[in-house]
């Protein structure tokens, strides 16, 4: 045979079988460009020129990670698919006289045309996107990156190599397949029927089991910490219990319909659920992981993009100035902050830098946890107990409140308090500090009288403390002094530190804020730089526009993540729905044509598909959407962990995600319920 032959005969293979050679060359493209995007982020010079670059490259590495794992499983998985579809025509092949050296020749060319079509397709489209992606990152972290438009030799390279790799792998596995199979099988592979399946209460059983547990994690963890300690074990217990019941549930669920004689003998159910019903044990797991993939495009994609949302508001209320010095001492060692002399320092170094300062205000507070005890209600600073009762408490005078909200200083007489927050319940409205120490009482108790309740202060809610917030306005100074000294007995070496902030409002833009941050830091370290100002343990520099480029480089980066391994995992939910579809249609081909012959009409027909594929449809995502609402709980708690507290912004994020997910979701139905219709008419 010569050997000319084979390439036209795989190419001719590959056209006449473009119903599942396109969409696979198009999810070949389209993860070679997402891989090469991501590399050549990784490789860009420019990106190590910026600030916050770090969060940008461990984000990119992390995704070239899953996407690589994805990418070889969604692509075997189509290559499996494939070779199922084509076992009849290289059956015929084979019974025409090509031994299984020249089906295997074959098979070689096509993986070299895939490769050439797919992967090289995919680079040319990943360098078309990567000067829009870049375009994309920057608009996402809010400052200009040096980044490089020019092609990445060695994102090139390793994306060509890895998917190359991945093609070679696939082509092993063909070359096997076909070398164990006799010709009579790989004719017939296509034609082998499905037994009725039992239904498997067992596995019915362990199903509800995992899901419920799972559910019951999501639902009733409260604590931040424990919450991303859970996750992965919550969301491995829904993956089985998912499993499991679209196993033996779906099966369970088909059999019940087809009990309900009003409902299963109408033509449109009829065929559907009986045609599913004896598929099932295959249906099963094609809908699990379409549920699946749902659900993690949906919490993936709702997550980051609350977490980039929520980041103005942290920004603002973390730090309510452009410059916030954070000054600590500890009155033990007679350490204190002269304000004047402070306050002097920055003004001078401010002209010198000939930055503006447009107002400049202190606020001194003392922060320690304690435990709301449900027992005695009362507030034990180095009390143990369950996560859930502890407290971050911040303690200032009215004054300081006034500095630091802007709002009018409350009216506080000796011995009494003003909330901002929520007492914990049961508190109130005397609220009595207890300090312990080795699980006994020290010292006096403190008790104040709750006057007013007013909103938590936000510079405080907004911090990364695990806790729950909770802010005492006292009279003066010498009250939060007592309570220094209370909370200092308690916790003795552990106890904490007096903390003054100094909060500096400039007028410049941010890079010039940023550039008299710098120059603070350099001259600092000089010998004589704070005298005058007291004595006290450090003095820490916080800028806005430094942290806003730290907060948007995380939150853009890891939104920038879930976008592009959104759309990969929305490329295998697609297409997983695709190839699931059109494999059923042609093995429902011959069933509609009898139907036909005894008298179904085209409108029946219709009326049937429709039935089967919504079925299909629905199902899945009716449970992904089951399973975004337990899991809220648990992403709004380690949402916290990061800063984000409005569960308003976490709850928007979810419903906008979920109702573009329906709608994207929709139009793949439309296409694919044609597609069916055209291979069963």
């Amino acid at each position: 045979m010569r050997n000319g032959l084979y390439p036209k005969l795989a190419a001719q293979g590959m056209r006449q079988n473009r119903r599942f050679f396109v969409p696979y060359l198009l999810a070949l493209a389209g993860l070679t460009a997402a891989f090469y995007v991501m590399s050549a982020l990784c490789a860009d010079p420019g990106v190590m020129e910026m600030r916050g670059f770090a969060y940008v490259m461990v984000m990119m590495e992390i995704g070239m990670f899953v996407a690589g794992i994805l990418s070889a499983i969604l692509l075997l998985y189509i290559n499996s698919f494939l070779m199922k579809q084509r076992k009849k025509e290289l059956g015929l092949y084979n019974i025409l006289g090509m031994g299984k050296g020249n089906i295997a020749l074959l098979q070689c060319w096509e993986s070299l045309y895939t490769a050439i079509l797919g992967i090289g397709g995919g680079l040319a489209l990943g360098v078309a996107l990567h000067k829009l992606a870049t375009m994309a990152l920057t608009s996402l972290l809010q400052f200009s990156i040096p980044f490089s438009s020019a092609l990445s030799l060695p994102a090139v390279i390793e994306t060509a190599a890895f998917f190359g790799l991945l093609l070679l792998l696939a082509l092993l596995l063909n070359l096997f397949r076909v070398r164990v199979v006799s010709p009579i099988e790989l004719l017939h592979g296509g034609n082998v029927g499905e037994k009725e399946p039992r239904t498997r209460w067992l596995m019915a059983v362990i199903g509800v089991l995992s899901l419920g547990a799972g559910y019951f994690i999501a639902v009733t963890t409260k604590d931040p910490a424990l919450a991303m300690a859970f996750y992965f074990l919550a969301v491995i217990l829904v993956i089985i219990g998912t499993y499991c019941l679209f196993t033996a549930g779906s099966i369970a669920l088909l059999k019940l319909l087809r009990k309900n004689k009003g409902f299963y003998y109408q033509t449109g159910h009829f065929i559907g659920v009986s045609g599913m019903l004896y598929r099932m044990k295959r249906n099963a797991v094609g809908l699990s992981n379409i549920c699946i993939l749902s659900t993690m495009v949906m919490v993936m994609i709702s997550g980051t993009l609350a977490l980039y949302l929520g980041q103005g508001e942290i920004i603002a209320a973390q730090y309510p100035a452009s410059l916030n010095m954070t000054v600590h001492y500890d009155p033990a060692y007679s350490q204190t902050l002269n304000r004047e002399e402070a306050e002097g320092l920055i003004r001078r170094f401010a002209a010198d830098q000939n930055v503006p300062i447009t107002s400049l205000r202190a606020v001194e507070f003392l922060h320690f946890n304690a435990l709301a005890n449900p027992d005695t209600h009362r507030l034990e600073v180095g009390g143990q107990g369950e996560n859930n009762d502890r407290r971050a408490v911040y303690l200032l005078t009215a004054q300081d409140y006034a500095n630091l909200t802007g709002n009018a200083a409350p009216a506080l007489q000796p011995g009494e308090t003003v909330v901002c927050g929520q007492l914990p319940p049961g508190f109130g409205p005397e609220l009595t500090i207890q300090g312990i120490s080795g699980g006994s009482e020290t010292g006096v108790p403190k008790s104040l009288t709750v006057t007013d309740s007013l909103p938590v202060i936000t510079h405080f809610d907004t911090t990364f403390d695990m806790s729950e917030t909770l802010c005492l306005v006292l009279p003066d100074s010498a009250d939060v002094m007592e309570f220094w000294a209370l909370q200092s007995e308690a916790l003795d070496n552990y106890a904490a530190d007096l903390v003054t902030t100094l909060l500096v409002d400039l007028d410049c833009t941010s890079e010039e804020e940023l550039a008299l941050v710098d120059a603070w830091s350099e001259a600092s370290v000089s010998e004589g730089f704070f005298n005058g100002t007291g004595d006290w343990e450090y003095w820490r520099v916080e800028s806005r526009a430094e942290m806003a480029v730290d907060g948007y480089s995380m939150a853009g980066g890891f939104l920038f993540l879930g976008i592009i391994l959104g759309v990969i995992f929305l490329m295998a939910t697609v297409l997983i729905i695709y190839y699931k579809q059109v494999s059923e249609g042609y093995e429902d081909r011959g069933r509609f044509e009898i139907m036909r012959k005894v008298g179904l009409s085209q409108r029946e027909v219709r009326a049937s598909i429709r039935s089967q594929v919504l079925l299909v449809f629905c199902l899945p995502i009716a449970v992904a959407a089951v399973h975004i609402l337990f899991d809220f709980n648990l992403v709004a708690r380690m949402l916290t962990l990061f800063g984000v507290r409005s569960v308003l912004t976490v709850a928007l994020c979810t419903a906008g995600t979920l109702l573009a997910f329906l709608a994207v979701y929709a139009g793949v139905y439309s296409v694919t319920a044609r597609t069916y219709y055209k291979i069963v008419r």
